[in-house]
């Protein structure tokens, strides 16, 4: 008996490798994308099936690329060495795609680097945080003359006081020598509606930037195709 099943005991037809090789990449499904990057399964299970498990689990292959490694050795079938494979290779598309963007946005701040509005800094945000199914939790740092000096990531999970602390949102700051900031974080449910705990982290940070002489200008919250501003509804 077999101690793996690789996907070589597929059909022809069926097997993700000859199928990509026929029709392209673009062709495959999720699941058969992970199929390949496994390689085999375990005892009495295809690597089909295990790529299968690892979507419904953790819900889609975003879930799957956001995934740590711990979370991914939950699932059966998966060690050290296939977790490790998987968080390389879909990092690899990741950079790919920030790079992407990273050369648009430079492109952009060539023609204005001013963000003068909460639409502009959706316009600068959305394209980056639509599609995670976590919370991230990004800090926009301004010269005196309102210009963009850069984006940093400070934390990613369900919002609270324990993963967004004032220190990280500042360092990111001061290390950017920022006049004031604007944080933004996203809500993969869609909704605007600013939580009890979006509101207290927002009440901090203005109360540190007080002290630290760095203005929290604005906290926007980016749902799928929209957003909402503090400031515009008056809650900062």
């Amino acid at each position: 008996m077999k101690n793996s099943f690789t996907v070589r005991d597929l059909p022809i037809e069926e097997r993700p490798r000859e199928r990509l090789a026929q029709f392209g990449a673009e062709s495959l499904s999720a699941q058969e994308l992970l199929a390949l990057i496994l390689g085999r399964g375990v005892r009495e299970e295809s690597v089909m099936m295990t790529a299968q498990k690892l979507l419904s689990t953790f819900g889609s292959l975003q879930g799957v690329t956001e995934a740590s490694l711990e979370e991914l050795q939950q699932v059966h079938g998966i060690g050290i060495a296939k977790a490790a494979q998987i968080k390389a290779c879909l990092e690899i598309g990741k950079r790919a795609k920030t790079q992407n963007i990273s050369v648009q946005d430079k492109t952009a701040k060539k023609q204005d680097k001013r963000v003068t509005s909460p639409q502009k800094v959706h316009e600068l945000v959305k394209g980056r945080l639509r599609n995670y199914s976590k919370e991230h939790f990004f800090v926009l740092s301004f010269d005196v003359r309102n210009k963009l000096l850069g984006m940093d990531m400070v934390s990613v999970g369900t919002l609270n006081a324990s993963l967004v602390h004032p220190r990280e949102v500042f360092e990111a700051a001061i290390r950017r020598h920022a006049d004031h900031i604007i944080v933004v974080h996203n809500h993969p449910s869609g909704e605007l509606e600013p939580s009890q705990e979006d509101k207290e982290i927002t009440k901090l940070l203005t109360e540190s930037g007080r002290v630290l002489g760095i203005t929290l200008v604005d906290h926007c919250i980016v749902g799928t195709d929209s957003y909402l501003s503090f400031k515009e509804q008056g809650l900062l």
